[in-house]
């Protein structure tokens, strides 16, 4: 049984984005895949975020940063503002799942903000990251503007809120382990091979297993 691996998290949360490498390295050579969930740290209308605020300004140099650089991620804070509301990049995700390249594309677009200062919020340039990725252009950047996966995004984003109970990103999904913020790989993998064992042992009762 292949365990699933949901990782909630956000285009605009550097934390997200250094999950990466730990998930991916414990995840490697386990019968477990990864699935990324979305969640809106900062939906629309509200108010976005800014990268010259002192609040950003301080988590960056003192705690993304030395992070980044222990986990030997290179991280850059956007030096434009404010940052993009992030809804189209999630839906731009799920045409890419649904075309079999959706971990590429969540890297991909991390990549775009955190390391090249890309405005993931922008059609054009999320439809020119789909198409490095073997995307068919045209057909993405008409899903996106006719909001085609619109319904499917909110319904994730209320499932993350209503029913899995998101209130910080990332947080990670193993089975029952619920591993919120930034992790190292060895956390991670214990909780996957603990979730892989408890789905090879069955409870028997009278002359069924469940």
């Amino acid at each position: 049984m292949t365990i699933q691996v949901k990782v909630y998290s956000d285009f605009v949360c550097p934390y997200c984005f250094m999950a990466e490498t730990p998930l991916k390295e414990a995840i490697g050579g386990k019968d477990a895949e990864m699935e990324w969930m979305p969640f809106e740290l900062y939906p629309y209308p509200a108010e976005p975020l800014r990268p010259e605020g002192e609040y950003i300004q301080n988590d960056w140099k003192e705690s993304v940063k030395p992070r980044a650089e222990k986990l030997g991620i290179s991280i850059q804070l956007p030096q434009f503002s404010p940052l993009p509301y992030t809804h189209l990049a999630h839906e731009g995700h799920l045409f890419a799942k649904e075309h079999g390249k959706g971990e590429e594309y969540s890297h991909s677009v991390f990549t775009g903000l955190f390391q090249k200062g890309l405005d993931i919020g922008n059609i054009e340039i999320l439809t020119k990251i789909a198409g490095q990725l073997g995307l068919h252009e045209e057909t993405f950047r008409e899903a996106l503007q006719l909001r085609k996966y619109k319904d499917e995004h909110r319904k994730l984003l209320q499932h993350a809120k209503e029913e899995a109970n998101i209130t910080v990103v990332p947080t990670i999904v193993i089975g029952d382990r619920i591993l919120r913020g930034l992790h190292p790989k060895e956390t991670i993998e214990k909780a996957i091979r603990c979730a892989i064992r408890e789905s090879k042992m069955e409870f028997c009762e009278g002359d069924q297993c469940h």
